[in-house]
């Protein structure tokens, strides 16, 4: 038993370091988003497009990238994934025009989500233990958010030291193609990783054999209709999939606090830098907290918390006027932080109470992912739109429309929660019963 624990934890920490490495390049925006316009001359409309264009890609990915998981190998699937990535990273760094941008997003958008994102999901799922769901799955996130923050601060640290106080739009350029190429390398590093240190592709548990030749079955089967429709019959995923939209709508936030902070607040770059890292860092911290907590007092009612702090405090800061100090929205944004990687953490731990048979299980994480990240293609557009119809105060508006979605993910997880525990109720009084 202790050496199929060391190898499911060997597994699992690999999985969260390759989850962590292959998303920081994708939304570098995060931490340089103004850089990124002046150095490769684009405007805000410009980036929403080619993001648009990136969220295009992940949703096309989403769903089939289920039916891949239960098909292919997870190691090379993952390690082919990063290589790519990687490799597109570089093409990056070269300062390429417009349409070979936007191509570079849609490689990324196919290989971070098609090859990679339900059969990383499905090895936590695997491996992790029934009543070890909520903190594997809130130690996933905020494993990959350790990594992200350290490559954050590594990437700070080597800006920084390139731009060595420069101001012109040459100054950065250098340093933020120093900044690509870290990650790029990472990326192809962790790639190699994956592939020569990963031994199997399934966990180890005590059901291993079984699950291999049901695995091995399913792959042999092709396409299986009875399993498409009992996924998209069954109720608790297709909830929990309106529950992911709508709460990933309240987690794009932080992909906007930067940009609030620089234009609405008036912080300097380097300030706005140091903070979006500082906000980094409370991913680990939110989605170990809340997987833990999660498992103790249950999933959904945490998961409920988390959405009401994230939903009050970007509430506060959109109503807040810009003219008050900046230390007060940089505490209402790790706040906002802190909820948003708990709620992160803890949505993906509700698939253990979805009913769902292993040999679909890719499959129905391809459905959720499908449902709940449809915000990739229509956050873009929704902020573009807001941005021009409120001007200076466009962000206010978005946080307010944030909040209003996680209003309802509040409901949604309300209900969830009661589903889960109605049949629950009806399961021991059937196993009384018998």
């Amino acid at each position: 038993m202790q050496m199929s624990n060391l190898k499911r934890y060997f597994q699992f920490s690999l999985i969260v370091l390759a989850g962590g490495a292959i998303f920081p390049l994708i939304y570098l925006r995060t931490n340089y988003q103004e850089t990124i316009l002046e150095v490769y001359g684009l405007q805000l409309s410009d980036l929403n497009l080619i993001l648009s264009a990136l969220g295009i890609a992940f949703v096309i990915g989403y769903f089939p990238s289920g039916w891949l998981a239960d098909r292919f190998s997870a190691k090379k699937l993952l390690s082919i994934s990063l290589f790519i990535v990687g490799l597109a990273g570089i093409w990056f760094a070269q300062v390429p025009s417009f349409p070979f941008i936007v191509a570079i997003f849609v490689i990324w958008g196919i290989f971070s989500v098609l090859t990679f994102w339900s059969a990383h999901l499905k090895l936590v799922k695997l491996i992790s233990k029934k009543e070890e769901e909520g903190r594997f799955f809130g130690i996933l996130d905020g494993g990959k958010g350790v990594v992200e923050a350290v490559l954050a601060s590594i990437a700070v640290s080597i800006f920084s030291a390139v731009l060595s106080g420069g101001t012109s739009t040459a100054a950065k350029e250098d340093a933020l193609i120093s900044v690509v190429y870290m990650y790029s390398g990472v990326l192809i590093l962790v790639s190699m990783l994956i592939l020569i240190f990963v031994q199997v592709d399934e966990p180890t548990t005590e059901n291993q054999t079984s699950n291999t030749k049901n695995e091995t079955a399913n792959r042999k089967k092709g396409i299986n209709l009875e399993a498409f429709k009992k996924v998209f019959a069954n109720r608790y995923v297709l909830l929990l999939g309106g529950i992911i939209f709508m709460a990933y709508i309240v987690a794009w936030t932080v992909y906007y606090v930067g940009g609030f902070l620089e234009v609405s607040v008036g912080v300097s770059a380097s300030a706005v830098g140091v903070i979006t890292v500082i906000m980094l860092w409370m991913r680990p911290v939110g989605g170990v907290l809340g997987g833990y907590l999660g498992d103790k007092f249950g999933k959904s009612l945490i998961l409920t918390i988390s959405l009401i702090l994230a939903t009050v405090a970007l509430i506060i800061t959109a109503i807040l006027p810009s003219t008050i100090s900046a230390m007060i929205f940089y505490g209402l944004i790790l706040i906002i932080g802190l909820a948003v990687y708990s709620i992160r953490g803890l949505y993906w731990s509700l698939l253990g109470d979805c009913k769902i048979e292993e040999k679909s299980l890719g499959l129905a994480i391809g459905l959720v992912s499908f449902i709940g990240y449809l915000p990739d293609i229509l956050l873009p557009l929704v902020v573009s739109g807001l941005m021009t119809s409120f001007g200076d105060s466009g962000y206010n508006a978005y946080f307010i429309f944030s909040a209003s979605a996680g209003v309802i993910a509040i409901i949604f997880t309300v209900i969830f929660g009661r589903m889960v525990k109605k049949a629950n109720e009806i399961s021991q009084e059937d196993d009384m019963a018998s």
